[in-house]
């Protein structure tokens, strides 16, 4: 089991250093004719706004902006917008979203209906209206990207399975940690819990550290080794208020709520399993290249993922004192 480890490190390493971006949101409700209501709310990054902004047509023009700060963890723009002639049928988009890997969900609720898409880096527009795409799909695509872009989620992933060389005790591990992030995933998401992202995400990567820490100990007798599956629940707990970050970003449907949750959850454990069946096949395809494996082979991952860990702890603890 070490040396799909290895391998999964490496295939994490080229973006390693990325810093886990949550999804923007855009808002258009419809105020009078020809007048608009806008919420943009996009993420900070270490603190910093994305260089990103909503474009509207030429002739539309803001008659009143509002920023507010959503504490460390985004800014709220509020603006009333004045057009020409109506948004429906017309392109709106984002600027400098294809310089970024984050995406943004677009609400428009322009007459009777409401229409959501989701805007990627590779298709940073829309036409506003233009036949209603599946916004419930949306939300289960918004999972799968959340964790496979979440480094510090999968390299929590790939830690856990250090500690592990047989199937039985993975897929206990896997369906603890499961459990754990879908309960607080679900009670923060409808609003039950609310817990600010900025400590949750400095006491993952804590989480990862101690999981590194462990693992270089170089004993099967510790807590971590005995009980792999408690300590996925444990922290699995608090990964579930950082999956949740995502979802008080966009919001969620009143008219689907628990089935638009259902979908993330479900995207969320699609792409977990991505990473767990990836590291598998690798694993077994890797097995001839090291045998014996020599004890540097799972020991400079870790070191690895633990310096990385250390970093982000640093930054994030650092960004919420100095706040």
């Amino acid at each position: 089991m070490n040396r799909l480890i290895l391998i999964a490190f490496c295939i994490c390493s080229g973006s390693i250093l990325a810093h886990e971006v949550r999804p923007a949101y855009l808002e258009i409700n419809a105020a009078g004719e020809n007048e608009y209501s806008v919420i943009w709310k996009q993420p900070l990054l270490n603190g910093r706004p994305l260089s990103l902004r909503p474009d509207f047509p030429s002739d539309c023009a803001r008659s009143s902006s509002r920023i507010e700060a959503l504490g460390t963890e985004a800014l709220i723009e509020r603006i009333e917008l004045q057009c020409a002639s109506s948004l429906e049928g017309r392109i709106v988009g984002v600027s400098g979203l294809t310089k970024t890997l984050t995406d943004v969900l677009v609400r428009a609720q322009l007459g009777n209906g409401v229409t959501t898409t989701l805007l990627r880096p590779e298709s940073p527009t829309t036409k506003l209206g233009a036949g209603r795409s599946a916004p419930l799909a949306s939300y289960l695509q918004l999972g799968i990207e959340h964790l496979l872009f979440g480094i510090d989620h999968v390299l929590f992933v790939i830690g856990l399975m250090f500690f592990l060389d047989r199937i039985g005790p993975l897929v206990k591990t896997v369906t603890a940690f499961t459990v754990a992030h879908s309960l607080t995933l679900g009670i923060s998401a409808i609003g039950l819990v609310r817990i600010p992202q900025a400590p949750i995400e400095a006491v993952i990567a804590l989480s990862i550290l101690f999981l590194a820490t462990e693992k270089l100990r170089g004993t099967t007798d510790t807590l971590v080794a005995r009980r792999t599956w408690l300590i996925a629940f444990i922290f699995g707990l608090l990964h579930g208020f950082g999956f949740a970050g995502a979802l008080n970003d966009i919001g969620l449907p009143r008219e689907n709520l628990l089935l638009a949750l259902l979908l993330f959850n479900l995207g969320v454990e699609l792409g977990q399993l991505l990473v767990v069946g990836a590291a598998l096949l690798v694993a077994h395809a890797t097995t001839r290249w090291f045998s014996p494996t020599p004890r540097i082979v799972w020991q400079a991952p870790v070191y690895g993922i633990g310096a990385i860990a250390s970093f982000w702890f640093v930054s994030r603890t650092a960004s919420i004192v100095f706040a």
